[in-house]
């Protein structure tokens, strides 16, 4: 077996993925695929984890259904459901008994974003040493 450089494949291997990403009182695992407030779970499905944690990535951004369905979905064609809307109800449905179901706010122009104070980037690997 041949060592291929990991640069190779992933060009910006210098960038890792956080674990934890802040979405106001929310802090999603990535590990545990799941969202909490304080020391209680959210129980969130797969895609309704995905859904916030991609929101999360920059939060007060517009997201389009468009661009959800193909960051979260992972498909470029309109399925012509409801799909985005009934996971974003239940995202707030889940948040609702912390009076957090707020912060996914739908976009007057359409669309949605996380109605939350930006938090921390994601980690980078520094290659130079510091003295």
């Amino acid at each position: 077996m041949n060592p291929v450089s990991i640069n190779g494949l992933f060009p910006d291997s210098d960038t890792l993925i956080p674990r934890f990403r802040e979405a106001g009182d929310v802090t999603l695992d990535l590990f545990h695929r799941d969202g909490r407030v304080e020391d209680r779970w959210l129980g969130l499905h797969p895609r309704e984890f995905e859904l916030l944690w991609r929101l999360a990535e920059q939060p007060g951004e517009r997201m389009t259904r468009r661009q959800l369905l193909a960051d979260v979905w992972r498909i470029t064609f309109d399925p012509e459901t409801n799909s985005v809307a009934v996971h974003v109800a239940r995202v707030r449905a889940k948040l609702e008994p912390f009076g957090l179901a707020r912060i996914l706010a739908t976009h007057p122009d359409g669309g949605y974003f996380l109605d939350t104070p930006a938090g921390p980037g994601g980690f980078r690997i520094s290659s130079r040493v510091d003295a």
